[in-house]
């Protein structure tokens, strides 16, 4: 039997409609121990049940049943992006944004803890939809796939459904608590030289070597390094170098991931590296086609109010939380970031000292540790939400677009 949708008016709600930070928490924390057996079932469901980015249908179906029974409406149209949705609490002029990740990796499934970060992003608009009145907001959550490949944040971005967000928030999984840290603009391509077949002993003249034009095209980059602006990272794998050896490759394929601290500094990578790709297609005689795979993600940066009031809750839930401003990773986030003020915490649990991106690490998604991080995370979500909609200077900043 699913538990009807949580209303909870205090008799310390002020006049003007405003309730007082005592009354929200205790809104907050009622409606949080009310939905926690829906909430962590939503975790655990996720992650026993991984999905590659793009395609994680059941996992909207999944979020979106737990959206229904708490009262949330759905919007009319909905995202054209697969595997995306957009749902919707309350009619308040102030909307805050949950964004939820639900995508798994390949092989290792839920190896960036995506099932607590949709979780967390859950219980928090659910939290926040209990004292949506009070605090005269509109709670919107948006499914968000594929942040691990092409960045569906960025289709949302593209399709309007950020147009009418004050602020956007969620927490990500990982080994500690961390609040305030940035992250690296990314771009990712896939690059394809083409030339000429031939036999490599017969008549290796006659041949044009697309692998050739790799080799030249890597070699440039390992050099272009050194004068790349400081915290540039330029990644480069194989994926395709011929069929036979004794056969001159026609074809060579590899995919190129370029990482900087800013989109402006992006931009500059991105110049060098496909004048070093240009180099081996002009010094083979292959041909070369780069195409973007996914969209490029901006840096990350985090409002500092809503920083710290997310971590002030988190210290009232007793965890330890650390404040970091050097660039991690890389995420979809960013881009939300540079549109509306935001916050992309890190969100801790036992992980057994295991990194992102492994075995190890999604083997701990579903346990205790990670259960607690799921509610805290929501807790400190809803709060600093709430801390921003009930101080009147920054509701005013918030609606007008200002960032702090």
């Amino acid at each position: 039997m699913k538990a009807a949708a949580v209303k909870v008016v205090s008799p310390e709600t002020a006049s003007s409609g405003t309730a007082s930070p005592a009354a929200v928490e205790r809104s907050v924390s009622a409606a949080l121990e009310r939905w926690t057996p829906e909430i962590l079932g939503l975790s655990h469901a996720i992650h026993a049940d991984p999905e590659l980015s793009g395609q994680e249908f059941r996992a909207v179906k999944r979020v979106s049943r737990l959206l229904r029974s708490a009262g949330f409406s759905f919007d009319g149209p909905q995202p054209l992006l697969p595997a995306s949705f957009s749902a919707r609490f309350g009619t308040g002029e102030l909307v805050v944004a949950l964004c939820v990740e639900y995508d798994a990796l390949p092989a290792i499934g839920h190896a960036c803890g995506h099932n607590v970060n949709a979780a967390c992003a859950v219980g928090a608009a659910i939290a926040l939809a209990s004292v949506a009145d009070e605090l005269g907001i509109t709670v919107k959550v948006l499914g968000t796939p594929a942040e691990e490949t092409s960045g569906g944040k960025v289709d949302l971005i593209g399709e309007g459904f950020f147009e009418d967000v004050s602020l956007a928030m969620m927490a990500h999984a990982g080994g500690e608590d961390v609040i305030g840290g940035s992250s690296l603009a990314m771009g990712m391509w896939d690059v394809l030289y083409e030339g000429r077949p031939a036999h490599a002993a017969a008549a290796p003249s006659q041949g044009v070597n697309a692998l050739d034009a790799l080799v030249v095209a890597q070699t440039a980059i390992a050099l272009a390094r050194q004068q790349l602006p400081p915290g540039s990272v330029v990644s480069l794998i194989v994926t395709e170098g011929g069929s036979a050896v004794n056969v001159i490759p026609e074809r060579a394929r590899a995919s190129v991931e370029m990482r900087s601290p800013s989109i402006k500094n992006l931009r500059i990578i991105e110049e060098r590296v496909r004048r070093c790709l240009e180099a081996g297609a002009l010094a083979s005689g292959s041909t070369l086609k780069v195409t973007p795979t996914g969209n490029a993600y901006a840096e990350l940066t985090q409002d500092r109010f809503l920083s710290e009031a997310y971590r002030d809750a988190m210290v009232a839930r007793g965890r330890a939380v650390a404040f970091n401003e050097e660039p991690v990773a890389s995420t979809d986030m960013g881009n939300v970031s540079q549109l509306v003020p935001s916050i992309h915490p890190l969100l801790g649990y036992d992980v057994g000292g295991a990194a992102h991106h492994t075995a190890e690490f999604a083997a701990h998604g579903s346990s205790a540790s990670a259960d607690r991080a799921v509610l805290d995370g929501a807790f400190g979500l809803a709060l600093a939400a709430s801390a921003a909609a009930s101080d009147p200077r920054q509701r005013e900043r918030l609606l007008g677009g200002r960032s702090r």
